[in-house]
């Protein structure tokens, strides 16, 4: 559905973005992550044509997008992280502006408005002004501005930015529901967790370069550590965890407070090594758990700096 091929954009000696270049499908969700500085806005604003690369090209449907007034535009809805609404209108009000701007009349207008308020749970709210609402259902809202043409490719910068936890997972349910449409979506977040959760693939940028296009498990590979094993020691006192390093499979081993970490690439070949290590030189233990290390741990490790760090 979408191709970003090899887009170059420079300000003067800034190099805002050099070479990035992935796709995404029909029904697929893009993670587009970054620390601020790294080039994800400007991605998204060449993406969606408000920018002209120096170099390289954007493709919807194989079609190059050329111009301001490229229909093949219209395949696209932006919903950007500023509000883009009117607090005197109404709901209603504010989506026939915008329906506006798309041509859109007569009866097509009123169906499309319908349809975007049940999507987002506002119909009861149509016809009222929209400086009485809360900031995620402003957010809501925002999200309906930018379905009233039915694009299929949705560019979402931080939509969930000042939000309460029902409102965000109310903005979650919507586009999943658009998803199983088949829409396609550019997500940019800075919370992990809702990558980990709406993404099939993650895009990390990064001083304007990108540095990982993946799913979640294939980041997972990029670590030295895909597997964490915890085990909560009977006597931990006096236990020195370096001797596990020599274990084929063990790349990291520490104790913090009673529970010792051991860290491996592979779970089925390192953790029978690791527990028979335990037994045979006579470490009991009372539970033992894995984990795999979260997307902020990949990003941590590919990046060198968190996610708002803008340095």
């Amino acid at each position: 559905m979408l191709e970003v091929n090899g887009i170059t954009k420079s300000y003067g000696k800034l190099m805002a973005v050099s070479g990035v270049s992935f796709r995404a499908d029909y029904g697929e969700t893009i993670g587009l992550l970054g620390p601020n500085g790294a080039g994800k806005t400007t991605t998204v604003s060449i993406i969606a044509g408000l920018l002209s690369p120096d170099s390289g090209e954007v493709l919807i449907e194989g079609k190059q997008v050329k111009r301001d007034t490229d229909p093949v535009k219209l395949k696209i809805g932006l919903v950007p992280q500023e509000m883009a609404l009117y607090d005197q209108l109404t709901a209603r009000d504010n989506l026939t502006f915008f329906a506006a701007l798309y041509s859109l009349a007569g009866a097509k207008v009123k169906r499309a408005i319908a349809d975007a308020l049940t999507l987002v749970g506002l119909s009861d709210r149509a016809g009222d002004k929209v400086g009485t609402f809360s900031g995620g259902m402003k957010r809501r809202l925002n999200l309906a501005a930018a379905l009233l043409h039915d694009p299929q490719i949705l560019l979402l910068d931080e939509p969930t930015v000042g939000v309460d936890p029902q409102s965000r997972n109310a903005i979650f349910e919507n586009l999943e529901t658009l998803k199983k449409r088949g829409k396609t979506l550019i997500y940019t977040t800075h919370y992990m967790e809702e990558a980990e959760r709406l993404c099939d693939r993650i895009v990390i940028i990064d001083h304007g370069k990108l540095i990982a296009n993946d799913t979640l498990q294939g980041l997972h590979k990029l670590l030295p550590v895909t597997n964490v094993i915890a085990v909560e020691l009977d006597h931990a006192d006096g236990f020195k965890p370096e001797p596990m390093l020599a274990l084929p499979e063990v790349k990291s081993a520490e104790l913090d407070q009673g529970t010792l970490r051991v860290g491996v690439h592979d779970l089925s070949r390192g953790a029978p090594g690791v527990l028979r290590w335990l037994a045979e030189n006579g470490h009991s233990y009372n539970h033992v758990s894995s984990e795999q290390p979260n997307l902020e741990t990949v990003f941590l490790t590919l990046t060198g700096r968190s996610l708002r760090d803008s340095r």
